[in-house]
């Protein structure tokens, strides 16, 4: 028979839905980076290594967490396994990069950090709807954003990097404008939803994130935010259009989309010097000029997954001294791949993102049930900002992690998507009016 609640001594009953949603949240709030780095960041805002050691510790719970669950739900684990194995076998990877890794003790300790978090993200594919891990996130990136505005007015100098801007409870001000942005969207998705009942908290929840991500002054999280909208309008419109309708709809916004890039790449330098912005895109570019004469001298397999941006590696060295600042990665998710994998990582990579996309569309337009447009937007979302961000494979990354659960999702729901009825692995709808169970 199988158990379903922890019975304590004194006869209370917590339920195995209860410790499934509550450590998922906290487990993604530890993952987040909030607070703790803060915390124990030296006056500058670095991390020594006795801190970063420090940070390890909670991810231990984490793990533990992730594999207490998955063995729970080991059938549903192996189901999410077959319905994409591009995901396990991008996973692989980073362990057998360590083979020809030029710091394999540095790689298999990343890629045993990667591999938990990729199971985390199992687990919110096979446990949670996407409409219970849009709750989820309401919750988790709400306390963020709103202990950031009260950091803020308790305590300005510590929620504030040394050039003004505001980081919160996060490390760093480009950290806080990432999350700022997925609460923009996530309040915005729950706004739209009207089935969780939280529109007043909604606002109040949106009024802070949009505080947040303009006093952050993360460029990138703007220029995200911008396209998350942008992709509403366009998954709107392509849920009420017909099938010939959605075929023009999505030409156009390709179409639109290549022709924005072209612009940008022929026009945004210009445009910055004219507007006497940093034209450098604050270093990246020449950093990105650098990196690419690195990547075309390991194309095939790359330097090993996160073995370039190490003090052993004489090339690293080079470049951080070229350029007069340690980057701690390539600014480009893109680019980073190729450095870690090369060509054979890029791949697969490559053909899986717009296979999960054409998922995550087809499950938005053919089945309301669940609410999807909020997924699919954050998938293209996160897309973007890894233009100039590094976040693609990234292990203990709460962002990540989503996108990943985002992508397990989409193909563990699209061979049985259905407007009327529940797949036969999906955990109970029962509980709160926001549909995310908790008893």
């Amino acid at each position: 028979m199988r158990v379903d609640s922890l019975r304590s001594a004194s006869g209370p009953t917590i339920s195995w839905r209860a410790i499934e949603c509550w450590g998922a949240g906290i487990s993604l709030f530890l993952q987040a980076g909030a607070f703790l780095p803060l915390i124990l960041a030296d006056a500058d805002g670095t991390l020594s290594e006795s801190a970063k050691s420090m940070l390890r510790l909670p991810c231990f719970p984490i793990y533990a967490f992730t594999i207490v669950i998955l063995i729970r739900n080991f059938p549903q684990f192996l189901t999410a396994l077959r319905r994409n194995l591009i995901v396990p076998l991008i996973l692989v990877l980073p362990f057998l990069s360590t083979l020809w890794s030029i710091a394999p003790p540095t790689t298999l300790r990343r890629a045993i950090g990667l591999l938990f978090c990729v199971l985390l993200s199992y687990v919110l594919a096979i446990r949670f709807t996407p409409r219970q891990l849009l709750f989820l996130l309401f919750v988790t990136l709400g306390t963020c954003i709103l202990l950031s505005v009260v950091i803020s007015v308790v305590s300005p100098a510590l929620a504030s990097m040394p050039d003004g801007a505001m980081r919160g409870v996060f490390i760093h001000k480009n950290v806080l404008g990432w999350y700022a942005a997925l609460m923009i969207l996530v309040a915005t998705a729950v706004l739209i939803d009207g089935t969780l009942g939280l529109r007043r908290i909604a606002f109040i929840l949106l009024a802070a994130g949009l505080i947040c991500l303009a006093s952050s002054g993360s460029m990138t999280a703007i220029i995200a935010t911008s396209v998350a909208y942008c992709l509403i309008g366009f998954y709107t419109l392509l849920q009420r259009s017909g099938s010939i309708g959605r075929v023009v709809i999505v030409l156009l916004f390709v179409q639109l989309s290549i022709g924005i890039l072209i612009s940008l790449h022929e026009f945004l330098v210009p445009a910055l010097e004219a507007l006497g912005k940093d034209a450098t895109l604050t270093g990246r570019v020449p950093l990105w000029k650098l990196v690419d004469r690195e990547i075309s001298d390991r194309w095939l397999l790359g330097y090993g997954y996160q073995a370039f941006w190490t003090v052993a590696n004489p090339e690293a060295t080079r470049m951080w001294l070229k350029m007069g600042w340690a980057a701690p990665h390539a600014h480009n998710g893109y680019r980073d791949i190729l450095l870690s994998f090369g060509i054979m990582g890029m791949i697969p990579f490559a053909l899986m993102v717009p296979h999960a996309i054409r998922q995550g569309a087809m499950l938005h337009c053919h089945d309301t049930q669940y609410g999807w447009l909020w997924l699919n937007v954050f998938t293209i979302m996160i897309l973007v900002m890894n233009l100039t961000e590094s976040i693609f494979f990234v292990q203990n990354d709460a962002i990540f992690i989503l996108f990943t659960a985002g992508i397990i999702m989409f193909s563990l729901y699209a061979p049985v998507v259905s407007i009327s009825h529940s797949p036969p692995w999906q955990a109970p709808s029962r509980g709160l009016a926001s549909g995310l169970p908790i008893s």
